[in-house]
């Protein structure tokens, strides 16, 4: 497990579109979320211990936030050649098990993860009405053990979105595994 920070976010820069299969069987895009007023895409996968110490986080938030109109879009792009825990019919095991409240989509040639430049997982990118980045940054201050949280900086920077001010111009990097790109070796 390759342990990555994020780099900084070209805030202001535009979502790239997708259209990407989901668990649920249908296929989604960028334009089916025009009408949330902020849409937060996040890069996670199955078999990543950082996503998983975090996902009981992320469904909480996105079921408080879901009724203002935040969209949520969790993406898997790993390679499931190498890591076939990451493949498309884990991914919808794992939605089913948990109970995934967005949907959860399969990024199979890794196009959508370069577009974006997502290097890890979680990797969390926060997009306003226009479809503009206004945060790229870690869920909160304490990535492994939730009872130690004192900063939700992802929730603060949707609430300031939502309240029309932009989120904080100093935001902290998330920090996971790296994302399995194909053609690299297992680490």
């Amino acid at each position: 497990m390759a342990l990555l920070q994020t780099p900084p976010g070209n805030l202001g820069s535009e979502a790239p579109d997708f259209l990407l299969p989901g668990v649920d069987g249908r296929d989604h895009s960028l334009r089916e979320y025009g009408g949330a007023p902020a849409l937060v895409i996040m890069f996670i996968c199955n078999h990543c211990p950082y996503v998983q110490a975090v996902e009981d986080r992320l469904f909480r938030l996105a079921r408080e936030l879901q009724p203002r109109g935040v969209q949520f879009v969790a993406i898997s792009s790993n390679d499931p050649t190498s890591y076939p825990q990451d493949d498309f019919q884990h991914m919808r095991q794992r939605a089913t098990e948990k109970a995934y409240p967005f949907p959860y989509l399969f990024d199979e040639t890794q196009q959508v993860a370069m577009a974006y430049g997502a290097v890890c997982t979680p990797d969390f990118f926060v997009y306003d009405a226009n479809r503009h980045l206004a945060y790229r940054g870690r869920l909160d201050d304490s990535p492994r053990d939730p009872s130690a949280v004192s900063r939700e900086e992802l929730k603060d920077a949707i609430l300031q979105i939502l309240d029309g001010r932009p989120p904080a111009a100093v935001q902290n990097p998330s920090i996971g595994c790296s994302i399995k790109w194909r053609g690299v070796a297992p680490n």
